[in-house]
């Protein structure tokens, strides 16, 4: 190769004053179509393969430092499918999982005029001890069908 084709040409680019900005607008754009999880992971993607260094993807897109690394290590062992989906959940069962349908039979049966008292009864039939918001969010979900 010749050297004057080596040679850098015009002025060096200037470095962008505030990355920042411009990663939060790009995962905001992005969840208009996706979850802000997949957002922030594919933004993380493409800092990765351009060999943004671990600490400074954190910083620019608020992933934890663990994430960064599971990313990495998903994308050097080819595992292309896994990285864009999210899975939900990993968390622990509920309480009254397995037992929905009994205690929607009990209320049909009996006259309960509010949620303490669904509680109680939860309790005293069923041996289970739930809070007064964790009996509403249940009602709301068996109420929607969900």
């Amino acid at each position: 190769m010749d050297k004057k084709h080596t040679k850098m040409r015009g002025r060096p680019a200037k470095p962008i004053a505030n990355p920042n900005l411009i990663t939060i607008a790009i995962i905001q754009f992005l969840q208009v179509f996706m979850s802000e999880t997949l957002a922030k992971r594919i933004v993380s993607m493409v800092l990765i393969v351009v060999s943004v260094p671990s600490p400074r993807i954190t910083e620019l897109t608020g992933m934890s430092d663990r994430c960064i690394w599971n990313l990495k290590k998903d994308i050097s062992n080819n595992e292309i499918d896994s990285l864009f989906s999210t899975d939900r959940g990993g968390g622990r069962p509920g309480k009254a999982k397995g037992i929905e349908n009994d205690i929607t039979e009990e209320l049909e049966k009996n006259n309960y005029h509010n949620r303490q008292q669904v509680a109680d009864m939860i309790f005293e039939k069923f041996g289970v001890s739930m809070s007064v918001s964790a009996v509403g969010k249940m009602l709301k979900k068996t109420a929607s069908g969900g």
